[in-house]
C-alpha cells in the first residue's frame, strides 16, 4: 500500500500510488516504526520542496526519526500547498525564488526564515488551508498559479486553465466561477516578478479539453 505522504494543492497529505516530480518536508510528522503520520501535519514553519535524488543519494522513506518525506506532482503543487525551494539541494532555484520574492514583494535582504514566516501566515487558517481572494481574472494569473473552484484545484499556464489530479493536468474549456487563490499571495508576486515553477509535462500536452 502507498504511504500517506502525497500532497495536494490544498496542503492535504493523502495516500495514493502516484509520486510526482518533487519531494519535500515540514519537519518530522511520522512514526518510523509504523511509517504512518502523527496527528500533526507540520512541526516546523520551514516547508520546503526538494529534488527526489541529490548527489546520487535516495532516502528510505519514513524509515527513521528524520524529516518526513512528502511528494508533489510538480513545483506548482508544492507552492500552492505553501512550500518553497530548499536552499540545500536546490540552492540555485532557491536563490532565484528569493530574488523574485524580494522583487515582487518590495523587500530586500530577506532570510529564508523571514520568507517562511510570511508563508506560514498565508498558507494556514487554523489547521486548514487559507484561501485568498483573486484581484483579477483567472486567465491573467502568471504561469504556475493555482486556484480553487467547486472544491477542485486548477493550474493556470499559458493563459489556459488545467484541472489538477495526482496523475497530471487536463485542460478545461469551462470558465471558473467564484475561484479563490490557492498559491500564497507573496509567492504569486514572485511568479509575477519572473520565477517560473517547474510544471508537470501534462500542462503542455495538446489533450482534448474536458468540461
Amino acid at each position: 500500500m502507498p504511504l500517506q505522504n502525497r500532497v495536494t494543492p490544498f496542503g492535504d497529505i493523502v495516500a495514493v500510488p502516484d509520486r510526482g516530480l518533487f519531494t519535500g518536508n515540514r519537519g518530522i510528522i511520522h512514526d518510523p516504526a509504523t511509517k504512518t503520520l502523527l496527528n500533526r501535519r507540520w512541526s516546523n514553519p520551514a516547508w520546503i520542496t526538494c529534488v527526489c535524488e541529490f548527489r546520487g543519494r535516495r532516502r528510505d522513506v519514513m524509515a527513521r526519526q528524520s524529516w518526513t518525506e512528502l511528494f508533489f506532482l510538480d513545483e506548482a503543487t508544492s507552492f500552492a500547498a505553501g512550500h518553497r525551494p530548499c536552499f540545500y539541494c536546490r540552492r540555485d532555484d532557491a536563490n532565484r525564488f528569493r530574488a523574485a520574492w524580494e522583487q515582487g514583494n518590495g523587500v530586500s535582504g530577506v532570510k529564508a526564515t523571514e520568507i517562511d514566516r510570511v508563508l506560514h501566515a498565508e498558507r494556514l487558517e487554523r489547521r486548514g488551508k487559507r484561501m485568498h481572494s483573486l484581484e483579477g481574472p483567472v486567465d491573467a494569473l502568471p504561469d504556475g498559479a493555482m486556484v480553487e473552484a467547486d472544491s477542485d484545484s486548477y493550474l493556470i499556464a499559458q493563459g489556459r486553465v488545467w484541472r489538477w489530479s495526482f496523475a497530471g493536468y487536463a485542460e478545461i474549456n469551462d470558465s471558473l466561477h467564484d475561484a479563490q487563490l490557492l498559491t500564497p499571495p507573496s509567492t504569486l508576486r514572485a511568479f509575477r516578478a519572473g520565477y517560473r515553477p517547474v510544471l508537470h509535462s501534462t500542462a503542455s500536452k495538446k489533450t482534448p479539453p474536458s468540461s
